[in-house]
């Protein structure tokens, strides 16, 4: 960009009045009144100008980033000097007010607003000694004013990013019941805040080996990483870098410590930044993300960035931790009051509840369902001659083979002591109740292992037909029992039998 009439009656260019110098300050002022520069415009500026006045062959503008104290290239004209920066780096050995570094061809001026520090200015040329103070001054005014604009602007859209940032992770992993899901969370809003190619989640269980693995942006998803399942996380460097709590931010791996065959070659990263998935128990995982096209050079912002994901991550994982024990937890207290706590199988209540559902949908749509109840036969010998626990031990066993004797739709319930409930759903009709009541009074025929010993038993069963027997639940109950005692009284012999309920006449 070139000034168009930037000096009073000129033509704005170079050499177009008697001192460039004066021209310099005037198209700067003209410039910058009814523009918003970047730190080149402002070099493109006043490059030919300098050129004019003092022979300038290059000239660099240096920002300061003030959370290294590192010097980073922002702006330049001309050819690179392999001594610049280490010049550019000689301003700070002297008082903040002194006058600029020469040395040799090149001078360094430092750029300082409102008592700091934003960069440093060099200027590579033949004549530079000719640059007056008042022209200086007023130039480093100008670069240093640019400078800190953009660099509060920057700190703006960085503020808002991490905002928006960590809103939407909070937003989306409070909903997460479990572990893995705000894990899932904290890899996706992770990928995406430092606009990576590729993102991966990895957690580790109580003995430190690597349990589940969840890819952001793979083509293959996380097939690429199953081979890492169950190996050691310290089996990698940059685990062990950041395990303590502490991100890792690398601009190019090649020149890093990485595990042959880990996340970071089987992804390809040429950079990336891994950050531990913290709780208050300690690291339960990493979230790795990166690019794979080329190198990447992070900034003190990444690093800020990175830690508080890392920071507000762990509250994430432990609040979803927290709902995910409170749901284990009611969980359990739904089986242990829905169960028998000796057989695990479903008790009366839940009996109750699902004959009263299934007893509702035949009732709407014209079907059937089954109840049978069984009292096993000599169970009362066993308890009393080999104990109780043999007794337990019976019941166990018993369970385990009435639930191999029916589909995964219907009900096998122990209503207690040595009675049994087997509710048929899916349509059943008289034949089907009938060949399984006989397919259970033959299982329990075979004899049972108990304590080293051989016991036999027997069992007999009531069947209740809806909606031939009974129009509801409690009936199909009373048809069920008194079908049963009958086929008790009927049965002679220890193996048991069956018999079907009658609908008493109207």
């Amino acid at each position: 960009m070139r000034p168009v009439g930037a000096v009073l009656g000129s033509s704005g260019a170079p050499g177009a009045v008697d001192d460039p110098q004066d021209a310099l300050l005037a198209g700067l002022v003209a410039f910058m009144t009814k523009d918003t520069p970047s730190v080149q415009h402002v070099l493109d500026l006043a490059e030919p100008f300098l050129q004019n006045a003092a022979g300038l062959t290059a000239a660099t503008v240096f920002e300061l980033d003030s959370e290294t104290g590192l010097l980073n290239p922002t702006a330049r004209v001309g050819a690179a000097g392999g001594r610049d920066l280490l010049t550019a780096g000689k301003v700070f050995r002297m008082a903040a007010g002194a006058a600029p570094l020469v040395d040799a061809d090149r001078m360094a001026i430092r750029l300082r607003i409102g008592g700091q520090t934003v960069g440093v200015l060099l200027l590579t040329g033949t004549e530079l000694a000719v640059l007056r103070p008042e022209t200086i001054s007023p130039l480093a005014l100008h670069f240093a004013t640019t400078l800190q604009g953009i660099a509060a602007e920057k700190q703006r859209q960085f503020l808002s990013h991490v905002s928006t940032t960590i809103r939407r992770l909070f937003e989306q992993g409070m909903a997460a019941t479990s572990v893995e899901a705000a894990g899932r969370t904290l890899v996706t809003c992770t990928t995406e805040a430092f606009r990576t190619d590729y993102g991966v989640l990895c957690l580790v269980d109580g003995d430190g080996n690597i349990r589940y693995v969840h890819s952001v942006g793979m083509p293959d998803g996380d097939a690429p990483f199953r081979h890492l399942i169950g190996t050691a996380a310290t089996n990698s460097p940059v685990w062990r870098e950041i395990s303590q709590g502490t991100p890792a931010l690398v601009a190019d791996s090649t020149n890093a410590a990485v595990l042959t065959g880990g996340f970071v070659r089987t992804m390809g990263l040429k950079s990336y930044i891994a950050i531990p998935m913290m709780s208050a128990q300690g690291c339960l995982g990493m979230i790795m993300c990166g690019d794979t096209g080329n190198t990447r050079d992070w900034t003190s912002r990444d690093r800020i960035l990175a830690e508080q994901l890392s920071v507000e991550g762990a509250l994430i994982v432990d609040s979803a931790g927290m709902r995910q024990a409170a749901q284990a937890h009611v969980a359990q207290l739904s089986h242990q009051a829905f169960h028998d706590s000796l057989t695990g199988l479903p008790n009366r209540s839940y009996l109750l509840e699902r004959a009263e559902q299934a007893v509702g949908e035949a009732a709407s749509t014209g079907g059937r369902v089954a109840l049978m109840l069984l009292d096993l036969n000599g169970f009362k010998e066993v308890n009393d001659t080999a104990g109780h626990q043999a007794g337990d031990e019976l019941l166990q066993q018993v369970a385990k083979r009435l639930l191999g004797t029916v589909r995964d739709n219907d009900v096998v319930s122990r209503l207690g002591g040595d009675e049994f409930a087997i509710l048929l759903t899916r349509d059943p009709d008289e034949e089907i109740a009938t060949r399984v009541a006989s397919r259970i009074v033959d299982r329990l025929r075979e004899p049972f292992s108990i304590e080293g010993g051989e016991v036999s038993i027997g069992g007999s069963v009531g069947i209740a037909l809806y909606p031939d027997d009974a129009d509801a639940y409690d009936d199909l109950m009373r048809g069920a029992d008194a079908a049963m005692y009958e086929a008790k009284r009927d049965t002679k012999k220890l193996g048991g039998g069956s018999r079907r309920a009658h609908r008493d006449a109207d």
